[in-house]
């Protein structure tokens, strides 16, 4: 009869032990979307959008100044055109209150640089949107937002080698919250990728034409 008992005693120990070998759920919700999730969505636009990036500071800029909206709760989000076109949310951590990028994000940058230089997508101009959860006031939240943004587009343009012409940044701080009935929720964090329009291409003169033109001179210059 005592080793039933004995049983019974090692057996919550073992089952402790074992359930703290799994991996934390945060660490797992941390992965966030596939590179090939990315580009899926990323790729999807229909129609390209005539949104400018100073313009966008601008008008977040004036509706803080003002004072609109001045509760967060269910606040509108300050653009709303943003969630029309293509976009992915992306957790990157940074140290608290500050622009500075934690070491476990790089390889959440890591997928974000393979989708952008998957072949889908080379063709398109893409904006990092940044965002803060609703605490402390609103005018610092948009300006870290703005440096947590520059942080990221600054990260794939040096570490990761994107072209600067296809990333372009803008904070808005706690003005396009994720989850407006939660303000300060850890989602609102979140950064976005948003698919903005085809890059603006150079002309270039087709090699043919550029043949012709230079076999006169070349004729001339054998003439003399």
């Amino acid at each position: 009869m005592p080793r039933p008992r004995l049983a019974r005693r090692f057996l919550p120990l073992t089952a402790g032990l074992w359930i703290a070998m799994l991996p934390a759920p945060s660490a797992l919700s941390q992965e966030g979307p596939t590179m090939e999730a990315m580009v899926g969505v990323l790729a999807g636009l229909e129609a390209p959008s005539d949104l400018e990036v100073p313009a966008l500071r601008q008008q977040v800029t004036d509706r803080i100044k003002a004072k609109a909206d001045a509760i967060a709760l269910k606040r509108p989000l300050v653009a709303p055109e943003l969630n029309k076109l293509p976009h992915v949310s992306v957790d990157i951590q940074f140290n608290p209150d500050t622009p500075v990028i934690r070491p476990e994000s790089y390889r959440t940058l890591g997928r974000i640089a393979d989708a952008l230089t998957n072949p889908a997508l080379m063709s398109f101009t893409f904006l990092i949107v940044g965002r803060v959860e609703a605490n402390g006031r609103r005018e610092n939240n948009l300006a870290l937002s703005q440096r947590r943004a520059e942080a990221i587009r600054d990260a794939l343009l040096m570490t990761f080698k994107i072209s600067s012409k296809r990333v372009l940044a803008v904070g808005l701080g706690e003005e396009q919250l994720q989850d407006a009935n939660n303000p300060k929720a850890a989602v609102n964090q979140q950064a976005q990728i948003v698919t903005l329009r085809e890059v603006a291409q150079v002309a270039v003169k087709p090699p043919e034409a550029a043949t012709k033109s230079a076999t006169p001179r070349s004729a001339r210059k054998g003439g003399k």
